[in-house]
């Protein structure tokens, strides 16, 4: 199967190094999670002929990869991707899906899965084969489950390329998952100009790059908040900027940093891929002026103004006595509030691998923290308040079988 992005007639698309890899990926990549829709409903099934026409839209104008997941879209995204990747366009591309836990309950299940995976794509290689939504507990388990070893084995029957990771988690937990394996190819992360210091972060990016890894963004719009109508303290720092969208300035700060690689997007009409495939032409490493990061600062200040409680994360409150991650909390508490979220309730839980010893609800109120704040912070009564937004029910929606039996 031939990868060479020179054999297309491209004109627009910008390419970008991949990591160790002697191939250059297009900076947008066309990330298949909010696929266009037939109702509003979110359980409303895909759009196929339009999500279809999207998809190959992107690829004719220069995008070279995909990535999609089996529980995308209720599990209909691979089977989407594999319909529009047929008529000669997965040869111009290269796919990335995932291994995920959260759909297996045990690693007895791999080989059934993988051959789903394969069936419902219509391909005889994945050629990026990620973990999916690596943290505390579900990296445990991959351990556990052997998942390495399992790709590698289908590495070697040629069924999978190469291996990476996607990841949800602290920058403690993301530089382990680097360092336990010497072979990943990529690492997928959550990145953009309010996250640059949450999750991997900016250290994260820089640490995966020196090791070799191409670095894949997810996120960049974080979810869409960074497109929409912000609040009104927002809106006064964009009163000024005329020359570019919110979209375009929010991929433009990721795009701006040499060691990404790709810019995942989750568009979901065809005007967000033309309008993003125009984005990316103009995109390059290193163009923003001092005033232009300058502006992305007071944009993040204006956010942090409205979050309840001004924590900077210094850290100076840790150890608790209690074991309670004080900073990691209020860094929850925050985006919950400020960015409405609901992921940050999902990040906090047990379940998704938040330690229980951790939590705000182990404070016993001893007050050693509170003398240590710089921020003069009362931290206990602001933990009771985290907790409390944070343990809040989502109201988990109806979910579709996704069964990988087929």
């Amino acid at each position: 199967m031939c990868f060479d992005s020179q054999d297309w007639e491209v004109v627009r698309a910008k390419y970008r190094k991949f990591g160790r890899l002697d191939w250059k990926s297009s900076a947008l990549g066309f990330g298949t999670m909010r696929l266009p829709q037939v109702g509003k409903d979110r359980m409303s099934p895909i759009d196929e002929a339009e999500a279809i026409k999207m998809i190959r839209y992107a690829i004719e104008n220069g995008v070279n990869y995909v990535d999609t997941a089996f529980p995308y879209n209720m599990g209909g995204s691979e089977r989407v991707v594999g319909k529009a990747l047929q008529d000669g366009y997965r040869e111009k591309v290269r796919l990335a899906t995932k291994l995920s836990g959260m759909v297996l309950k045990s690693p007895d299940e791999f080989d059934r899965y993988l051959n789903a995976q394969l069936k419902r794509l219509q391909t005889d290689r994945i050629d990026f084969y990620l973990l999916h939504a690596m943290n505390t507990k579900n990296w445990k388990q991959m351990k556990e489950w052997k998942a390495i070893q399992f790709v590698e084995k289908k590495i070697s029957e040629g069924k999978i390329g190469y291996l990476g990771f996607s990841f949800h988690d602290s920058y403690e937990v993301f530089k382990e998952i680097v360092d336990y394996y010497d072979n990943w190819t990529l690492c997928q992360v959550q990145y953009n100009y309010l996250d640059e210091n949450n999750q991997a972060g900016r250290k994260g990016v820089e640490y995966a790059a020196a090791k070799g890894l191409a670095v894949v963004v997810m996120e960049p719009l974080r979810g869409g908040q960074l497109a929409k109508e912000p609040p009104a303290v927002v809106a006064k720092v964009w009163n000024n900027t005329k020359q570019r969208s919110r979209v375009e300035w929010a991929l433009d700060w990721v795009w701006n940093q040499p060691e990404i690689s790709v810019v995942l997007s989750g568009m979901s009409t065809m005007e967000q891929v033309v309008q993003n495939v125009t984005y990316a032409e103009r995109s390059a490493p290193n163009v923003l002026k001092n005033e232009d990061l300058a502006l992305f600062k007071r944009l993040t200040d204006a956010y942090k103004s409205l979050a309840p409680v001004p924590c900077t994360g210094c850290n100076y409150c840790q150890p608790c006595p209690n074991g309670v991650n004080i900073p990691r909390i209020f860094e929850f508490y925050n985006d919950k509030v400020v960015n409405e979220n609901r992921q940050a309730v999902l990040f906090y839980s047990i379940e998704f691998g938040f330690p229980a010893e951790q939590r705000a609800d182990n404070c016993a109120e001893c007050g050693e923290c509170v003398k240590v704040c710089p921020q003069q912070i009362n931290i206990p009564e602001q933990l009771k308040k985290a907790h409390a937004e944070l343990t809040q029910p989502m109201g988990p929606p109806p979910r579709r079988d996704i069964s990988y039996e087929e």
